[in-house]
């Protein structure tokens, strides 16, 4: 009986330690959690090399539904190109000085120079080529290099 005593007291005694101890380390451990988020997303990445230029003409007929449809699908297949850092697109704003050239434009930035070389040869691209290229005229692609001052 008194060996028990003795035993619960020392086991109450050893809870109570590390208790004290998990008290402590709980919010150590969410700040270290919290200061590696912190950190992560704040290291330099490597800066973008490259930006793409997509112009492209519809022909005249062309649906605002099949535009709208274009948009979305060279929206889905930037996704499967590596190295794409960002994408945006729209349409050309018309003006008086304008001569009709071209109906949108796709922006993609590359991370380097050699995604950007593979992203002509990416099959997603060609198949999106491959389906849309009926309701186009005209197509311009330019790339760029991404001058740092």
């Amino acid at each position: 009986m008194c060996y028990q005593l003795i035993s619960n007291r020392y086991l109450a005694k050893k809870m109570s330690n590390y208790k004290k101890t998990l008290k402590y380390l709980v919010p150590v451990f969410a700040l270290c959690c919290f200061m590696l988020v912190i950190y992560g997303a704040y290291v330099p990445h490597k800066p973008a090399e490259v930006q793409r230029l997509v112009c492209i003409k519809f022909k005249t007929g062309t649906t605002d539904a099949e535009i709208q449809k274009h948009f979305k699908e060279f929206a889905t297949m930037k996704n499967h190109v590596n190295d794409v850092v960002a994408y945006s697109a729209g349409h050309v704003q018309k003006t008086n000085d304008t001569n009709d050239e071209f109906d949108v434009v796709h922006y993609l930035t590359f991370r380097t120079k050699e995604s950007a070389v593979e992203y002509v040869n990416n099959e997603s691209r060609l198949d999106f080529i491959k389906e849309n290229k009926a309701n186009w005229t005209n197509v311009l692609e330019i790339n760029s290099n991404i001058e740092r001052k």
